[in-house]
């Protein structure tokens, strides 16, 4: 194949889901209402902690900074979608894709250090709760954030700068809904060991690291429980971590399920399904999780609701 400066073209093309015009109106039904209720369901729960005085706490912190990097990543992948579906195009410009594969590095990144810290938050609360307001404090809460954050920005920042020194091929179509670090990597003709080697040392440190202290955390902590003497303090405990273990396995869940698919399968559809799944569900179910299972958010959201329909 043909290998061509960066410079020398301007846009991608994403192979989507599909190209029937016939299921063209219900994906786009579909990634709507994906997209709007990921929005409303995340908005409402950062606005339930930051309304309800009972959820200033460091647990509900985590969870709002959550459902704020759930809507971001969301909106790094989702209107792209529906534009490309509502205009019939598969087009997205060569800085377009670029910052998209920034964004959805920088999101993902931050959403496995947010659920690890989410762990530590539990532990610590269950296996050293005498310690608990000493060692979780806000300053604390706030300095996590913001070095997670920050680690985040710049291995994104890293594996972007990494993509601008390749040339690609002339054939610039990528098997997905959207723009993916691994599949940009696949058009390349230029030698792109380097890419590849940040991208699985990167990939194995950003997911394996929070991946350990999640487990060594809950360890501890059905360690903790089970030694409790009284029953209703062992649900009590276990009852306090369901809502996040439904998370951890639902982010975790479908990020290994679709590397699998990509992994044993050759249809671009079936990886680019399981890719774009893996994007968009976990940010969607967040929201219900944490409140059908959580007493104090489905308050705080009863709350909230009976406000804002006193003021309609």
């Amino acid at each position: 194949m043909q290998a061509v400066n960066q410079t020398a073209f301007s846009q991608f093309l994403l192979q989507g889901l599909t190209d029937d015009p016939e299921l063209q109106p219900l994906l786009f039904c579909l990634f709507l209402s994906i997209y709007l209720v990921t929005i409303l369901g995340n908005l409402l729960i950062i606005l339930a902690v930051s309304s309800h005085c009972c959820l200033h706490t460091p647990m509900y912190f985590f969870l709002s900074n959550l459902s704020f990097n759930d809507i971001c990543l969301s909106t790094t992948t989702v209107p792209k979608i529906l534009a490309n579906i509502q205009r019939q195009s598969k087009v997205i410009s060569y800085s377009g894709c670029f910052i998209q594969v920034y964004f959805v590095l920088v999101f993902v990144g931050w959403e496995n250090f947010l659920l690890a810290a989410m762990s530590f938050d539990h532990y610590v609360a269950i296996c050293h709760p005498l310690r608990y307001m000493s060692i979780i404090n806000t300053q604390f809460c706030i300095l996590l954030t913001f070095f997670s954050s920050s680690i985040s920005i710049v291995i994104a920042l890293l594996h972007t700068l990494m993509l601008l020194n390749l040339s690609f091929c002339t054939d610039l179509e990528i098997p997905h809904s959207f723009c993916d670090l691994t599949q940009i990597i696949k058009l390349a003709c230029s030698d792109t060991f380097i890419n590849n080697l940040l991208l699985y040392s990167v990939a194995s440190i950003l997911s394996g690291v929070p991946l350990s202290g999640i487990i060594l955390s809950y360890v501890h902590i059905m360690s903790t429980a089970l030694r409790m003497p009284s029953s209703e303090g062992k649900y009590k405990a276990f009852s306090t971590c369901t809502s996040h273990l439904s998370v951890v396995f639902l982010f975790y869940g479908t990020a290994f399920g679709a590397y699998i698919i990509s992994a044993i399968t050759y249809s671009p559809r079936n990886t680019s399904m399981a890719s774009l799944m893996c994007s968009v569900v976990p940010q969607m179910l967040n929201p219900f999780i944490y409140s059908l299972r959580n007493r104090n958010m489905k308050e705080a959201l009863s709350n909230l609701m009976n406000r804002i329909a006193s003021l309609l």
